[in-house]
């Protein structure tokens, strides 16, 4: 009995060799380990630095910076007088009769007169309650809105770009442990038809290990869509071609030195928090604007005029003037049917309005933040644990390869160390981008990101 146990064990030995010269076998990548592409790699510095230059929401934010920029002047606020020149040339055709005191009269059909009128008008607001000054204050504000929105702009780019930059990552860390476990069913494979030529295994074996290496080929090739359609989102991202060849880094490097009370106190500089507080401002602003109807305005104004009349008929027959002129204006409102009150109380209103939405966005932000905290806390210890268990599992992998190959292994158990090795693979590249996909989200909330 002890002689027998020693030919089997000879002769499996002999079919493992048989098996390892037929298909060599390829040790298992490290937990990260880094591709060799075609494509000149792309790090995620040159990808913010591209989606910067290249991002459409970015101009759009640019341009309408730009028009706030503008609008913040003198001018658009009232404080510079306005000139102009004003030109009239009446021609006019009458039918004319006209009785005089003296007895006499005049029937004339078709009396010509001309009308010519040219002027220079010039106007300069001296007071009316305060309104140039808070339109000026409100121009200024809506300018630093702007370049708040701008700022707010270049944080949501830089994170999307690095979300999806890592997203791309994290399918190719899928392709790179399905690979893996795609080269053991190939080695298993290989192994079954060696002892099948020697008669050691039936056809069952042989139809399981080809079922197993081509359910493994079909879930790598959707793995390599899904990469595929990962790396198109990105390039949408960064505003490039969606046939440009890309590379990027295989890693997902996680940032273990964030500290919350460095997050919460810069989280008071978020530019959307800003510009909510400009924005009250703003509607503060908007109700002076609108007492200042209730109040008198005084305008100067001056200016040069040249005027000629001649007429066929009439008691003037010829008229000429021209010479400078200066006054000023008055206007002072009595009565406008409750209009004005009702506008201050709608300012008001909005002032209100613009408070509540300002205090709203702080609490969600910082619950986003408190959120994203915690995420990135719990899944940095998972990661600990999940890299333990995806080295584990390497091991436990290669070791029932090698009880394979003596013939102390079955199908079932490589099938069974080979699903915990993609499991254990699966899981630390899910924990790693969860961990990253926080501190991103700590990172933008915080408006700390930087390409």
């Amino acid at each position: 009995m002890r002689f027998f146990a020693c030919l089997v064990f000879l002769v499996l030995g002999g079919a493992a060799r048989a098996g390892a010269q037929a298909q060599p076998r390829r040790a298992l990548p490290p937990a990260d380990s880094v591709a060799r592409p075609q494509a000149p790699v792309l790090t995620l510095s040159q990808a913010l630095q591209t989606a910067l230059k290249n991002s459409l929401d970015i101009q759009i934010s640019q341009t309408n910076a730009q028009v706030q920029g503008l609008q913040n002047s003198a001018g658009f606020a009232g404080a510079l007088p306005t000139v102009g020149v004003v030109a009239t040339n009446n021609v006019v055709i009458n039918n004319t009769q006209q009785e005089f005191n003296t007895g006499l009269g005049v029937t004339r059909t078709g009396a010509r007169a001309s009308q010519y009128n040219v002027g220079l008008a010039g106007s300069y607001t001296l007071y009316n309650g305060g309104l140039i000054v808070a339109t000026r204050k409100r121009l200024g504000e809506l300018e630093q809105i702007g370049q708040l929105q701008l700022n707010s702009t270049v944080q949501n780019v830089l994170a999307d770009v690095s979300l999806k930059y890592y997203a791309v990552v994290q399918q190719q860390r899928y392709i790179r442990t399905l690979e893996a476990s795609v080269e053991v069913s190939k080695q298993k494979l290989a192994l079954i038809k060696a002892r099948q030529s020697v008669g050691l295994a039936n056809n069952a074996d042989l139809f399981q290990a080809q079922l197993d290496l081509n359910a493994q080929l079909e879930t790598q090739q959707q793995q390599a869509l899904a990469a595929q359609q990962a790396t198109a989102d990105l390039l949408r991202a960064l505003t490039l071609d969606l046939d440009t060849r890309v590379a990027l880094e295989d890693t997902i490097p996680v940032n273990h030195d964030l500290r919350w009370a460095d997050i919460e106190a810069a989280l008071t500089k978020n530019p959307d928090l800003l510009a909510a507080e400009r924005q009250v401002r703003v509607n503060e602003l908007l109700e002076r604007a609108a007492r200042a109807n209730r109040y008198p305005s005084l305008a100067l104004n001056s200016g040069t005029n040249f005027a000629r009349n001649q007429n066929a008929v009439g008691t003037t027959l010829f008229n000429q003037s021209y010479g400078p002129y200066a006054g000023l204006s008055l206007g002072v409102p009595i009565y406008s049917g409750g209009v004005n009150k009702r506008l201050v109380k709608i300012a008001q209103l909005n002032t209100r309005t613009a408070e509540l939405q300002r205090t709203a966005l702080e609490k969600t932000y910082r619950l986003n933040a408190r959120k994203a905290w915690e995420a990135y806390q719990q899944t940095l210890a998972l990661t600990n644990t999940a890299q333990a268990s995806y080295t584990t599992a390497r091991q436990l992998l290669h070791l029932v390869q090698l009880r394979l190959d003596a013939g102390l292994s079955t199908l079932v158990d490589v099938k069974l160390a080979q699903q915990s090795f993609e499991d254990a693979g699966y899981r630390l590249t899910n924990y790693r981008y969860s961990a990253k996909s926080a501190e991103i989200t700590l990172q933008q909330l915080a408006a700390l990101l930087t390409p």
